[in-house]
């Protein structure tokens, strides 16, 4: 099955993220072994575009594709299983009895 976002096939899940974003993902997330002055630059980047009106609902974006992720994948990500409800027990009525 292929995938595609706007005219664009995406290949990969990093891909795809990539496409429906408009921005790669290293930019919101970083990348491992990063110094502190590249990683202040990547957030006065990311910043930046978030503040370009084009760009401005870019949170709802991301926080709408993570529910249609999990909501999608929710028995493999939590692996749910259904567990049988215990039996009621009854307590024995101590109406009418004298002590």
């Amino acid at each position: 099955m292929r995938t595609y976002v706007g005219r664009q096939q995406a290949v990969s899940a990093e891909e795809f993220v990539e496409l429906a974003l408009g921005t790669p993902v290293e930019l919101w997330l970083g990348v491992e072994g990063e110094t502190d002055e590249e990683r202040v630059a990547r957030l006065d980047a990311a910043r930046d575009i978030l503040a370009d009106p084009e760009y401005r609902s870019l949170p709802d974006d991301v926080a709408r594709i993570a529910a249609e992720v999990i909501e999608a994948h929710a028995p493999e990500l939590f692996n749910v299983v259904p567990l049988p409800r215990p039996a009621k027990r009854r307590r024995p009525s101590r109406k009418g009895a004298a002590a």
